[in-house]
Parts: structure tokens; sequence; C-alpha cells
């Protein structure tokens, strides 16, 4: 008999009528004892072998030889098993090529493992805007938690990161840092002026002259790019830019604001982190026009002579990064930009290019790891709650088909956070679909971006009773599905792996 099944069947014989499993790989000897992880009906339990309760919170005593103590998974035990074995804890990543796989639900994480274990890419788990954290009601210590008890349950000790993703302020990173994270996006779309390249000359002009503090430092800002061609080399080829006055006036006014809002931002983290080594990002993704070779130029000039060490920048490429659908543009455009980004990063770092937006983008999956030779980071989150509500489509038709009415209902008043060009008119009716044709609506772009765009309408929103409408139906299907849920990951992420052509590790 497997220690697995000794323990599970010491756990049944003491919750009689109740469903008992123990994750078998979950086991890990610790000093003064071990440790698993176990399913008690609905709920997830930390099982302590031992002869005390070595640190942790416990509520239930099991007697036998050695006694059992059961505990919550909560965050004070989610904090000591992070101090007990290190690799349940998140790790700087650095440039090795990164998969960021967010989990708005807290549920995705064994089947992220899954399906990126034991291929040449590092996964960074705990990856998770601000903004998905406030719309589905999670904390920036919920999602680490969640990710410390997924990778106990999956039994991964191979080492992960974390993505505290799209930062916009002080309390942000403080909330992040103080939760464990070990990498950091900056989104500071906020002090990105998107008017700067329609201004006028003398609009430019005069804007410019409100950046600076002295008439010196406008001056020396002039000098360090204006009246020279820049010749930048790196192994994947030469570009030479030529910066004019008016040019850089707009550049400036369109950037600095925020690349000085990056650089108080990433001084800020290695205040709170001290000798502590972190992953820093600049995304300057959502603006609304591409992210010139020049603009590129600019920020990383500016970042380095303040000392910012960038592990990734997340240009905003040219063509449409649209949620939860592929790549919509000109390829050959897309790779020659790539291209230039990817010299520059060279040239200034090396750091990483980071996708954003990125998953289920097939297209130019092959393209950037081409270009980038592997220094990319790729971000997908959204994608894998539409798998959470493919699970519940193939095994609850009728809630599905609530969830998706609800959705378009929603659907107009959810979707100004995101750029999309959604058609309703070619989302299909749930109410006229049967249910052998319901997952239709997962696999078509239109209804796609709506599910996904709804998400955390659909998290969130409570009947007149003030109970979810969905969340806690939606939570106990996947609880009872689980492996199910991990089945359809793999799927699509090893779909994603084999796109970037990523090598299995020997």
């Amino acid at each position: 008999m497997t220690q697995a099944q000794l323990y599970s069947d010491r756990l049944k014989a003491l919750h009689p009528g109740k469903e008992v499993m123990l994750y078998p790989v979950s086991f890990v000897d610790v000093d003064g004892g071990m440790l698993a992880l176990a399913r008690i009906d609905a709920a997830k339990r930390l099982v302590i072998a031992a002869r005390d309760d070595l640190g942790f919170e416990t509520d239930e005593r099991l007697p036998g030889d050695p006694p059992l103590k059961l505990g919550p998974v909560s965050p004070h035990n989610a904090d000591r098993l992070r101090q007990l074995c290190p690799w349940t804890a998140p790790r700087p990543v650095g440039l090795e090529t990164s998969f960021g796989a967010g989990d708005r639900l807290g549920l995705a994480t064994p089947g992220h493992i899954r399906a990126l274990s034991g291929y040449d890419i590092v996964p960074v788990l705990a990856q998770q805007s601000i903004r998905e954290m406030t719309r589905t009601g999670r904390t920036a210590q919920q999602v680490m938690d969640d990710v410390t008890w997924a990778v106990l349950q999956e039994g991964y000790r191979c080492g992960f990161g974390s993505d505290a993703d799209h930062l916009k302020t002080e309390g942000d990173i403080r909330s992040t840092v103080e939760a464990g994270y070990t990498g950091f996006t900056l989104d500071p779309s906020d002090h990105i002026n998107n008017r700067a390249r329609t201004l006028s000359d003398d609009e430019a002009a005069r804007a410019w002259t409100q950046l600076f503090e002295t008439e010196q430092e406008a001056a020396g800002f002039l000098r360090r790019y204006c009246g020279s061609v820049h010749e930048v080399k790196s192994a994947g080829g030469t570009l030479k830019l030529e910066i004019g006055e008016i040019e850089l006036h707009r550049l400036a006014v369109e950037l600095l604001p925020a690349i000085r809002h990056t650089i108080h931002g990433y001084r800020l983290i290695k205040s709170l982190k001290g000798d502590e080594p972190f992953d820093f990002e600049m995304s300057v993704d959502e603006t609304e026009s591409p992210t010139t070779a020049k603009a590129h130029y600019l920020v990383a000039s500016e970042l380095g002579r303040a000392g910012v060490r960038l592990t990734a920048l997340a240009p905003r490429f040219v063509g449409e990064f649209q949620k939860a659908i592929d790549y919509i543009g000109d390829l050959s455009a897309f790779r020659g930009q790539m291209r230039d980004h990817v010299i520059l990063a060279h040239h200034f770092g090396p750091y990483k290019l980071s996708v954003h937006s990125g998953s289920d983008k097939y297209s130019i999956f092959p393209i950037v790891a081409e270009e980038s030779g592997g220094l990319y980071h790729e971000k997908t989150a959204g994608t894998s709650y539409l798998e959470a509500l493919r699970v519940v489509c193939r095994t609850d038709a009728a809630l599905f088909r609530e969830i998706a009415r609800f959705a378009l209902e929603k659907f107009e008043g959810e979707r100004h956070s995101y750029h999309v060009t959604t058609d309703l008119t070619r989302v299909p009716d749930p109410d006229r679909l049967d249910d052998d044709g319901l997952e239709s609506m997962l696999d078509l772009d239109d209804s796609r971006q709506v599910l996904h765009i709804t998400f955390g309408a659909t998290l969130t929103s409570k009947s007149h009773d003030g109970n979810y409408r969905f969340r806690d139906r939606i939570f106990e299907l996947l609880g009872r599905h689980e492996e199910e849920y991990i089945r359809v990951l793999v799927v699509l992420f090893r779909r994603h792996l084999d796109a970037f052509g990523v090598k299995k590790s020997l």
C-alpha cells in the first residue's frame, strides 16, 4: 500500500460519507513530519503528519501513528508552507524564456503547471493585473496563495515566476511587494499623451517647454537625441535612427511623463525589496499608436540613464491584439517591427520583449520566437477563464446558457476597457442552440470576446437574495470536474507552446 493510499484510507475512515482524495504527488517530507494536500468534498485541506503542528493553523486532529492534523488553505498556512518549502514561492525569472499564465479563478494553475512542465520555458504562475483583481474581487495575496497551494498539489519543484501586472499606483506596488511577488510590470499608460502625434509644430513646442524645470535641462535632453545619427547594433542587425527637433518634441510630450513615472515606480520597488532581486517590466502596449523604433530608443535610453534595469519591455506592436482571438494585421509588418525591437532590446539590455494579450495569437508566435531568439515573455489570462466555461458547457449546459445570456446583456457596458471589434450580429443566440451546439460559442471569435470581456460581471454579479448568481456554481462544478479542467488547459497551452516551437526538456 502506498503512502497516499494509507493516509487516504485513514481520512476516509474518519470522514464517513464524504468524498476524500489525497493528491498523490503533493507529499513532501519536512523537518519533523510530512505534508500533503487533500480534497474532502469540495474543500481543499492541508494534511500534516507530525507530532506537532509545525507552525501551521490546524482545526482537526485525527488519532493514529503518526497523528494527522488538518488545516485550512489559509493565508497563514500558505505563508508557512512557503517558509518550509521554498519551491512553493516564486523566484525572479530574469532573461529566461517565460510564459505567463494568469488565473482569474484561482483554479487553473494545476492545469498550467501540467501543460508547461517538461518544456524549455519558465512558467510565470502568479500573474494578475490590478484591474483583473478588482473585477473578480480578489487580492494580490489571494492570487499568490492560490498558486502556492497549486504548486504543492502538483508537486512542482522546478521554479516559477510571478508578475504583479499592470501596476499604476504606489498602493498597487506596495500591496504586491508585501504579497511576495518577484516580478512587477509598471503600466504608465495614464501618463502617456496619445494626442502628441497629432499636435501641430507650435503646439508640440509649447507642450515640450512644460516638461522641464529649467532651460538647461531641456537643452541637455535636446543634445542627447538631436543632431546626430544614432547607430544601434546587435547580433540581429543595425538600426540607424535620426530624430529631428520637432519629432523629439512630440516623442517627449507623448512619453517622457510615462518614463518618469516608471522610474519612480522602479525606485520604489527597489527601496521596498532591498537587496532581493526582482524582475521589472515596463508596459507601453496600451497606447493608441504602435511603438516606433525611435520611441523605443527614447524609452530605453532614459530608463538606462536613470539606472532602471529592465527584464522586459512590452511595446505596442503594429496590428491588433484583441482579446481571445488571433492577431489581426500584416504579418510581414509585424515581423519587421519585431526585428527592430529585438535589435534595440539587445543594445540597451539585453531584455525580453513581452507580448501582452498574447493568448490565442497563433499566427505571430513563430515570428516572435524566431526574431527574438527566445528572448520573449508571453502573457495570457482570459483564455484560461474561457476554458473554465468550456468545462461548464460540457457538464452543465443550462448553467452555461444562463452565463451566455448574461454576458450578452452586459457586453456593451463592459467593453469600454478593451479595444475589440466584436460584431454582436455574429454571436449565436444561446437559446437557439441545442446542448451539443453550445460549445461552438467558445470557438467563434465574436462570442469568445463576449464571454471573455464580461468575466468580471459574471463572477461578481449577485441575485436579489445577496448570493452570487454564477460564481459559486462555477466553482463547485470546476471542483467536481477538476481533472477535466486540467485536461482542457493542457490541450490549450500545449497548442501555444507548439506554435512557439518550444522544445521539451531532456
